[in-house]
């Protein structure tokens, strides 16, 4: 090989490898481990999940949509992988404390879950609070919550929806981008859903503004859960009985 092409070759392989550079970087965080992460879920979430997206326009095309909340019902714990896969901006999830395994403690913190510990609830709120209003960068950031706070047993049934949800609503005056999921892995524990192959769909429905609304807490949560309930045909679970968090994970 002579000198020249030597030389083409190796531009072209700093080229090629700037340009892979510059296409994982293309994330929220603008860093290459969250930029890979993304990718890799993004690809798992079609080939392993068959990833249908349906009402994919109403999801906001932009790195920063805050003040913006993500319900959805929960079905699996592959949930908010599926939906953090589609959208181009970065979800900080609320987990329940009794579900935050310790042997994920390095992936929770990279992630930046917001734990809640089962009856002292309220600092954990007000960062979530915190961060719907300010983000990173002062302009709102995203929360994700599953607001019947147990994953559905049996599957396509609606749970109550927790009161805390309308209280998180209400005080950060956010809007709410409602997700429905359906097809994931029937299984438990719920984290085994991450290895086993489904056909999973998201339904993203149109924003819901409620913040010039007179609308109570418990009035937002309660319109949110009759809003799931008419467009599933699911049926109402009164009872709660689904996966309390902690115990079916």
């Amino acid at each position: 090989m002579t000198f020249a092409l030597a030389s083409i070759v190796v531009l072209g392989v700093l080229v090629g490898l700037g340009l892979i550079a510059r296409w994982l970087m293309d994330n929220p965080r603008r860093d290459l481990e969250t930029g890979l992460f993304l990718k890799v879920a993004a690809g798992y979430a079609r080939v392993f999940h068959g990833l249908k997206v349906v009402g994919g326009p109403h999801i906001p095309d932009t790195r920063s949509p805050g003040p913006l909340i993500v319900i959805a019902n929960h079905t699996a714990g592959v949930d908010p992988v599926l939906i953090q896969s589609v959208c181009p901006f970065e979800i900080r999830w609320i987990m329940s404390m009794d579900m935050r395994l310790p042997a994920f403690e390095w992936f929770w913190t990279w992630a930046r879950i917001i734990s809640i510990p089962r009856g002292n609830e309220l600092p954990a709120t007000r960062e979530a609070i915190r961060h719907v209003r300010r983000g990173d960068d002062g302009s709102g950031g995203v929360l994700g919550i599953f607001p019947e706070g147990a994953i559905e047993r049996p599957d396509r049934q609606v749970l109550p929806f927790l009161r805390g949800v309308g209280l998180l609503i209400k005080k950060s005056e956010a809007i709410v981008l409602p997700v429905i999921i359906d097809g994931t892995p029937q299984v438990d524990p719920a984290w085994a859903s991450l290895w086993r192959p489904s056909r999973a769909t998201l339904t993203f429905k149109q924003p819901i503004d409620y913040r010039h609304s007179t609308l109570t807490p418990d009035e937002i949560s309660a319109d949110l859960r009759r809003r799931y309930l008419d467009w599933t045909g699911w049926p109402a679970n009164d009872t709660h009985a689904g996966v309390i968090p902690g115990k079916g994970y």
